[in-house]
């Protein structure tokens, strides 16, 4: 079933100039809510909904091989520099329903106690932003809340990646909602805007890969010194996808992120064994598997990917890593693509090894 989110609810004008202070002759400053912010991600998120009946049109949708519940997967990225983005600028109301929900929030604001000075300022000049066409360098004002292009287009606003643990990040998509016409690209200066290359790095953050788990032979079971084979059959080591789709009215987005396996780092869990190849690095065959499967006549043979144990594990186990690395790319709407680092996803197997009994006579 797709996981959805959506945008959701703006916070208040009153909390925006109370947060961001002096506002004159500067770019107001907007904060979206977080997705999922206030009681985890869910399945389907219907974004902007309060007491007005007020909507968001837009939703990103998730499908293919991805977490549940809009949780993120199970991905690891093997650049430790690279995060998916931690918020962006999407569609957020047409101008009606903004005008609705815009409007209320501002003389909400405006009648509270002590709004005097730089906060009232900041709202009086939030106000004509909208109304009156108050405008400051790359940024236009409008009439009436554009209500005139009702239909024609839709004003975005910032939205925070509910899986971003940075706070700060996730709240720096700031700037007030802007209007952007069906079909147009938004301003240059909202470098966050969404785009197919946001959408394909959230659904690398969602992705979820199959837990592959390593054969073994002997199997959970071994003898020191004894070497043991281990593979991962082609018929459950596949290439997997996952799609990030947002749509709204004149406006629609789409990127797949696909993960093709591409080796196995084998970990024996104990620095006395040794790896087969002696990296501990799997390749991959050109048939799709990694290692090649044990079978009866190969025991004197030394295995293409594989370990051997150099002493017991007593009475308890080893930890066997096996670490799958994938190699991830994307396209997208346009015929938008290019490269994600690599994943991996390591799945951990208990292996007891025990001593050889020798038979005295």
């Amino acid at each position: 079933m797709p996981v959805r989110s959506s945008l959701r609810t703006p916070v208040s004008i009153a909390t925006l100039t109370f947060a961001i202070g002096a506002l004159l002759l500067t770019t107001p400053a907007y904060a979206g809510k977080p997705v999922g912010s206030d009681k985890g991600a869910e399945t389907e998120q219907t974004g902007g909904a309060d007491e007005t009946g007020i909507h968001s049109a837009v939703r990103i949708q998730y499908s293919g091989s991805v977490a549940p519940n809009g949780a993120t997967g199970n991905v690891t990225s093997a650049d430790v520099n690279w995060s998916p983005p931690p918020c962006w600028y999407a569609p957020y109301l047409g101008a009606k329903d903004f005008k609705k929900k815009m409007s209320a929030e501002i003389d909400e604001a405006a009648s509270a106690p002590g709004m005097t000075g730089t906060p009232a300022a900041a709202i009086g000049q939030t106000k004509a932003h909208y109304e009156d066409e108050y405008g400051w360098t790359d940024t236009p004002g409008y009439k009436d809340y554009n209500v005139a292009k009702d239909g024609e287009g839709m004003f975005w606003a910032g939205v925070e990646n509910p899986n971003e643990p940075d706070y700060l990040k996730r709240n720096s998509c700031t700037d007030l909602p802007f209007w952007v016409d069906n079909g147009e690209a938004p301003p240059p200066q909202y470098e966050e805007a969404i785009t197919p290359e946001t959408l394909a790095a959230l659904a690398y953050q969602h992705m979820e890969l199959p837990g592959t788990e390593v054969t073994l032979a002997p199997a959970e079971t071994t003898k020191v010194n004894l070497p043991t084979w281990a593979w991962l059959d082609k018929a459950n080591f596949h290439e997997v996808q996952a799609t990030a789709t947002i749509n709204a009215p004149g406006f629609a987005l789409s990127a797949t992120t696909t993960a093709k396996p591409v080796s196995l780092k084998l970990e024996p869990g104990t620095p006395d064994a040794e790896t087969y190849p002696a990296s501990g690095e799997c390749t991959i065959n050109e048939d799709g598997s990694i290692g090649e499967p044990y079978a009866k006549g190969k025991a004197d043979r030394t295995p293409p990917c594989g370990i051997k144990y150099l002493r017991s594990s007593g009475d308890g186990t080893f930890d066997l890593q096996a670490t799958i690395t994938w190699e991830i790319d994307w396209t997208g709407t346009g015929g938008a693509g290019g490269d994600l680092p690599d994943g991996t996803f390591e799945n951990a197997q208990a292996v007891t090894v025990q001593e050889i009994q020798a038979v005295n006579r």
